[in-house]
């Protein structure tokens, strides 16, 4: 027989760890946490690449209602953040609803009895009235197409699988990438690789990270003045959400002042001008993910780092030979080139009503109800769903606004006797219209702009349009106007 929950959450990353303590601070706890792995974390548990850390300060990144006492570093590293997880778990007593090392596979929607029914890999059935997915949107590796990508005789492997087991020391390493992932790894590669040959196809905008170490005196003093803390979460939010959008909104003010910022951070880091221009962008700041990063500039510096922009014509047995002829003779290579992003190829397959199946619904893209909600599939809600991804703030506040969006709206399904709810279509296509208008007019729509938030129809599917603050508005109450709802059925 199927067990039955109210609400079944698909991912036990931040992002379900989120939903599960929401669901028991609104005093729902008859709830289920499918997670394929056997240890929580999501990205946190997967990316553990030398140097993996935060790139947002962990006063704003931690959640609001759960400030951590153990942070040791500003933008805290992998395994600060792997225990932060743990310590949520812990502290809101999630073990309990927690299924490890079995992952959903399949829910589909049962009309006649208005709930999902979900199997596992390992064929187990589940059976609830609310789906809610939290499988996240970066954790599906993109490997580069590049002839010969698999006839290197060599260790090589993706910067979110990385083998640990391969030692480094005095080996020739090549990365192909040179973006969020690789500007964390180089340099602790670079602190043990023989050489270390760095493959650029396109520079980044870098602004400076200046982290930092937190002292146990700083903790302690911290912790006799609360208001303090929370003051400085909030000075970090209020900058990132009024001024930094502005690299996003393309005002004239924020465009100079962020580009300014960068340059000088060049300026500062790399005297040599030739090196200088092969880091310098030729597109706009903001276009793609903005960096933060005080050592990748001088790790390319060392004497045995390369950086190499010619491009890549094909991966040999030995190597990479670029399109000049040169043969780069390489032991290891290493894949920092992202993840799947516009596709959105869920690991769960979801069908909902009349047989829609959600891939087929997305096929040209996804589309969702304030990221939250899909017409056509009654109760189910997403965290980190369709245009909630950020560039300027952090994801974990967009957890905290979709989890308390999704605690209310059950709670007062439960109280008007609703059975189900999903969006009216008519709402959710005038609400895609209205965001794809307003994303018109960032810097991410410039014609220069190749990023991983425009999918192949030039559609954004990735970001939100605006301030976060405008999102916290728009979900702060579930308008049931904007859904078509059906009462339980009277014995």
């Amino acid at each position: 027989m199927p067990e039955h929950k109210r609400a079944v959450i698909v991912g036990a990353g931040l992002g379900g760890v989120c939903a599960g303590i929401q669901l028991l601070r609104g005093g729902i706890g008859d709830f289920a946490i499918l997670e394929r792995e056997t240890e929580p974390g999501g990205t946190w548990r997967d990316n553990v690449y030398p140097g993996c850390a935060c790139d947002v300060p962990v006063a704003l990144y931690q959640f609001s209602f759960a400030p951590s006492l153990h942070w040791r570093h500003v933008f805290p590293r992998v395994a600060e953040m792997q225990e932060y997880v743990r310590q949520l778990i812990s502290n809101f007593e999630l073990a309990p609803h927690l299924r490890g090392g079995d992952g959903a596979k399949s829910a589909r929607w049962d009309e006649e009895s208005c709930c999902w029914r979900i199997r596992t890999e390992a064929g187990a059935e589940f059976e609830t009235e609310a789906l809610i997915v939290a499988l996240g949107q970066l954790n599906r590796p993109k490997l580069p197409d590049i002839p010969g990508r698999d006839s290197f005789a060599g260790p090589a492997f993706h910067s979110a699988r990385w083998d640990h087991s391969v030692p480094l020391d005095g080996k020739r390493v090549g990365v192909i990438g040179s973006a969020a992932s690789a500007v964390q790894l180089i340099p602790e590669v670079a602190k043990v690789a023989g050489h270390l040959t760095v493959f650029q196809r396109t520079p980044n905008w870098l602004l400076p990270r200046m982290d930092r170490e937190i002292t146990e005196e700083e903790m302690a003093l911290l912790i006799t003045a609360p208001h303090v803390a929370e003051l400085t979460r909030e000075q970090i939010y209020q900058n990132a959400d009024c001024l930094f959008w502005q690299a996003f909104s393309w005002t004239p003010q924020g465009r100079a002042a962020f580009t300014r910022q960068s340059t000088m951070h060049l300026e500062a880091q790399v005297a040599d001008p030739e090196l200088r221009r092969k880091l310098t962008p030729d597109y706009p700041i903001g276009c793609k993910r903005v960096l933060f990063a005080d050592d990748y500039y001088p790790a390319l510096q060392l004497p045995n780092v390369t950086l190499e922009t010619e491009m890549i014509e094909r991966i040999t047995s030995h190597g990479i030979r670029t399109r000049d002829g040169v043969d780069h003779a390489l032991d290891v290579l290493v894949f920092a080139t992202g993840f799947e992003t516009t596709d959105w190829h869920w690991s769960l397959d979801v069908t909902g009503r009349d047989g829609l199946r959600l891939s087929d619904a997305w096929k040209d893209g996804p589309q969702a109800y304030l990221g939250l909600t899909v017409s056509g599939f009654p109760n189910l809600f997403m965290l980190y769903g369709p245009n909630t991804n950020l560039g300027h703030n952090s994801i974990t506040f967009m957890l905290e606004r979709q989890s308390e969006y999704i605690v209310q709206a059950l709670t007062e399904m439960q109280r008007r006797g609703v059975a189900t709810m999903e969006p009216a279509r008519e709402v959710q296509d005038r609400f895609n219209r209205d965001q794809q208008a307003a994303l018109a007019h960032t810097t991410w729509a410039d014609p220069r702009a190749h990023n991983w938030y425009i999918n192949a129809a030039g559609r954004n599917t990735q970001n939100w349009h605006s301030h976060t603050r405008d999102y916290a508005a728009a979900t702060r109450t579930v308008n049931f106007e904007d859904y078509v709802i059906h009462a339980h059925q009277r014995a």
